[in-house]
C-alpha cells in the first residue's frame, strides 16, 4: 500500500512570506556569511578553502565576528600552506575573538595538514570527504558542497533552521537537534529549496524569529505559526501594530478584519536570491 508523503499544511504560504520578509536580504548572514567572505580574486582552490575555513570559524559565532576573522586571515594569507606555517599564538589573535577559538586553532592546523597532504590545498569534493576533516560537521559539509563546488548534497541546518523549522511545525515531530531536523526536512521538502532554506531561515532567524522573543508581532506568519507569542515577552505589542508595519489602515473596531485580510494574504512574488559561486574546474579527487 502506497503511503502519502507527509508536508506541513501552510509551509508554501509560511514559506512565500518568509521570502517577502526576507527580500531586502540585509540580515548579517547577507553581508558576512561564507559566500561573502572568500578572495574572489584569488585561484578557485584557494577559494574553496576559504569557504571551509569560513564556515568552520562559524561555528558558535556571529556572522559579524566570523566576517572580521576571515578579512584578518586573508590579509595574512588564507590558504592551507599559510596556515601551517603560521604558529598557533599568531593564528589565534587572528581569528579572535571567534566562539572556542582556541579549540578552532587546533582544527585549522590539522585539517590544513590533511588539505596540504591529500589535496594539494584543495577541500574534498565530498560530503564523506568533508566530514572525515577535523571540526568539520554535515552542516558544514552541506553548505560547503553548495557553495564551494556548486553542488547540492543536502541541507545546511544551523541553530536558526534547527529552531524556526521546530518553531513552524514543519517537522513531523519536534527534533532535539540541527542534524534530526536535516533529516526531517529532506523527508518531504523539495530538492530545489534545499539550497536557498538555509540562507532564507538563517536572515530570518537573525533579525524575526530570534532565539529569545521573537518579533511575532511584526511576522506575516503569526496567524499561521503554532508557536506565535507563546516565546514572546509577557507584554504582547497590540496586533494594530502589525497593521502600520505593513502599511494597513486601520479604524477603530476593524481589528478583525485586519487579521483577516492577513490571513488571506497571499505573498508577493519575490525575485531569486542571487547566488556567488565558486566556478569550479575538473578536479579527480
Amino acid at each position: 500500500m502506497k503511503t502519502e508523503r507527509w508536508e506541513p499544511a501552510d509551509w508554501k504560504k509560511q514559506l512565500g512570506f518568509i521570502r517577502e520578509m526576507r527580500s531586502n536580504r540585509d540580515a548579517p548572514v547577507d553581508n558576512m556569511g561564507a559566500e561573502k567572505c572568500y578572495d574572489t580574486g584569488a585561484p578557485a582552490h584557494v577559494r574553496r578553502f576559504q569557504v571551509l575555513v569560513s564556515l568552520m570559524l562559524s561555528s558558535q559565532t556571529k556572522d559579524q565576528v566570523t566576517g572580521a576573522a576571515m578579512q584578518k586571515l586573508r590579509a595574512h594569507g588564507c590558504t592551507a600552506e599559510n596556515i601551517l606555517a603560521t604558529d598557533d599564538e599568531k593564528l589565534g589573535k587572528l581569528i579572535y575573538p571567534v566562539g572556542f577559538w582556541r579549540t578552532k586553532v587546533k582544527y585549522l592546523k590539522l585539517t590544513s595538514a590533511m588539505l596540504q597532504k591529500e589535496f594539494g590545498g584543495d577541500i574534498p569534493n565530498s560530503v564523506e570527504g568533508l566530514v572525515r576533516l577535523p571540526g568539520v560537521g554535515p552542516k558544514m559539509a552541506h553548505l560547503a558542497m553548495d557553495i564551494a563546488w556548486d553542488q547540492v548534497s543536502g541541507i545546511g541546518v544551523d541553530t536558526h533552521v534547527h529552531r524556526i523549522s521546530n518553531r513552524l511545525g514543519w517537522l513531523r515531530k519536534p527534533s532535539k537537534n540541527p542534524e534530526e531536523t536535516r533529516k526531517a526536512l529532506e523527508e518531504w521538502l523539495p530538492r530545489e529549496l534545499w539550497s536557498e532554506i538555509n540562507w532564507l531561515l538563517v536572515g530570518f532567524g537573525q533579525q524575526v524569529c530570534l532565539p529569545v522573543n521573537p518579533l511575532c508581532s511584526m511576522c506575516l506568519n503569526q496567524y499561521s505559526c503554532p508557536s506565535a507569542h507563546k516565546s514572546s515577552p509577557a507584554k504582547k505589542p497590540k496586533a494594530p501594530s502589525l497593521a502600520s508595519a505593513f502599511k494597513i489602515k486601520t479604524e477603530p473596531g476593524q481589528e478583525a478584519a485586519v487579521k483577516k485580510e492577513m490571513i488571506n494574504k497571499k505573498p508577493s512574488p519575490t525575485p531569486a536570491r542571487p547566488r556567488r559561486k565558486i566556478k569550479t574546474e575538473p578536479t579527480f579527487h
